[in-house]
């Protein structure tokens, strides 16, 4: 029975005892009332019993969303959240501070192990996957310690002018004065040390491939652009109100990054993983699944600025060919600039959806594909799986995105050879996966 009774009106700010059950696909636990109504609970662990208090959700919806505010009985994988910004109501970055770095993972391979299960009907065994979640080198850490990761930080300035982030699913501000998984590159900058006056946002990068700094800003409606004085030598972008175009106001437009022993111009925009040891993790987890073999074609969907593509050409030699498609016109460009001494690798710009059909290509050796967050949905995976190829790879942010579409590539004759799963978004519910395909008539 809630707390406090509100039953006319909205359920937000009731409080509820429940039992935690088992994690979800989110950064949250599901959780039943007396009632049976379904909450997803923040701040908590499964086995736990917590006060939650509904945070969003209608007397009519199917679910509601909650925090716990009081924690009645812990798990033995609770830890006090080592970031003071961190817990119900406040900064919404990171789901699992209160979770030992060790259970994290386990939690994250339980949300795979339930998407694959539902979703395409497989078990871990049959995705080719032994169930661990494995974490880049040097972010295995003690629990109570944060590994500090995230290359690029997006900053909400508050009406007072002060940096932040968002809390939970709000466009409300928390104020910080230090991010706990900023890398060192970002905080050496000190966006948190100064005030943004007519500034929304502040995007903060910090290359990992080499000393390049930018930060990108937005202003308000009718803001004026401040003198940018960090405390670093720093490239600064604007964001502009009228087009959403990305100006530069001084300094590069771009910088450089490494992976893969190549250098990579990442433009404004453009996408680059934020972990600073997630390219190679991921370039050395795709090229071990493809074996490319001199000769081969190829083909990088969703290529961004040319990573697979490049570590792919590097592979195949002079008389293979790699073919990148990539939606976003500056990263296209950028890719094209990246490779530009690979003459066998050509750069389309468009929609994967359209531009594959048009290129006629009829059969190809081998595919990797890294789809946004949404995945490449049905009529994407029905055309790659009648064009031949020896091995897939598919790089995959959402779990679930990832299922849906193996569902599609068992319809049409291909399944997970191997399944890897990265944790390369630490105290986030985010994680990394690759799986790597064949068709069926070459089964294990």
């Amino acid at each position: 029975m809630p707390t406090e009774s509100n039953a006319a009106a909205s359920p937000v700010g009731d409080e509820y005892e429940v039992e935690v059950g088992p994690v979800a696909h989110g950064g949250h636990c599901v959780a039943r009332t007396d009632e049976g109504r379904v909450l997803f609970v923040r701040h908590a662990l499964p086995g736990e019993r917590v006060v939650a208090r509904i945070t969003e959700g209608d007397a009519e919806a199917r679910f509601l969303r909650a925090d716990a505010v009081k924690i009645l009985d812990a798990s033995k994988d609770r830890v006090e959240a080592p970031c003071p910004y961190a817990g119900p109501g406040r900064c919404g970055g990171c789901d699992w501070q209160h979770a030992k770095p060790g259970a994290q993972r386990r939690l994250k391979g339980e949300v795979v192990a339930e998407q694959l299960a539902r979703l395409a009907g497989l078990t871990p065994e049959e995705a080719g996957w032994d169930g661990t979640v494995v974490p880049a080198p040097g972010d295995k850490l003690p629990a109570g310690e944060v590994p500090a990761w995230r290359t690029r930080v997006q900053y909400a300035i508050d009406a007072e002018g002060r940096a932040g982030l968002r809390r939970h699913r709000s466009h409300d501000v928390e104020p910080v004065d230090h991010c706990m998984i900023a890398a060192p590159g970002v905080d050496e900058l000190g966006v948190e040390r100064r005030a943004w006056p007519g500034i929304a946002t502040v995007e903060a990068i910090a290359a990992t491939g080499s000393a390049d700094r930018q930060v990108v800003l937005t202003p308000r409606p009718g803001g004026r652009l401040p003198l940018v004085e960090l405390d670093k030598p720093v490239s600064v972008l604007r964001i502009e109100e009228r087009d959403g175009g990305v100006h530069r106001v001084h300094g590069r437009d771009f910088v450089r990054e490494r992976a893969d022993d190549r250098t990579y111009r990442v433009g404004a925009g453009g996408f680059w993983q934020v972990h600073p040891q997630a390219p190679q993790m991921l370039v050395d987890a795709v090229m071990q699944g493809l074996l490319p073999r001199k000769g081969d074609t190829a083909l990088d969907l969703y290529c961004g600025v040319g990573l697979f593509a490049g570590a792919i050409a590097e592979r195949v030699g002079d008389t293979g060919a790699v073919l990148g498609i990539e939606s976003g016109k500056r990263a296209a460009e950028d890719a094209a600039h990246n490779l530009r001494e690979m003459p066998r690798v050509r750069i389309e710009h468009g929609k994967v959806d359209q531009v594959l059909p048009r290129t006629r290509i009829t059969d190809t050796d081998l595919i990797v594909l890294d789809p946004p967050r949404a995945g490449a949905g049905r009529r994407t995976v029905a055309h790659l799986t009648t064009l031949g190829a020896r091995r897939i790879a598919y790089v995959a942010c959402d779990p679930a995105a990832l299922a849906r579409d193996l569902a599609y590539f068992k319809e049409g004759g291909y399944r997970p050879r191997t399944l890897r799963v990265f944790d390369l978004f630490p105290m986030t519910h985010h994680m990394e996966c690759v799986a790597i395909l064949e068709p069926v008539a070459k089964g294990r």
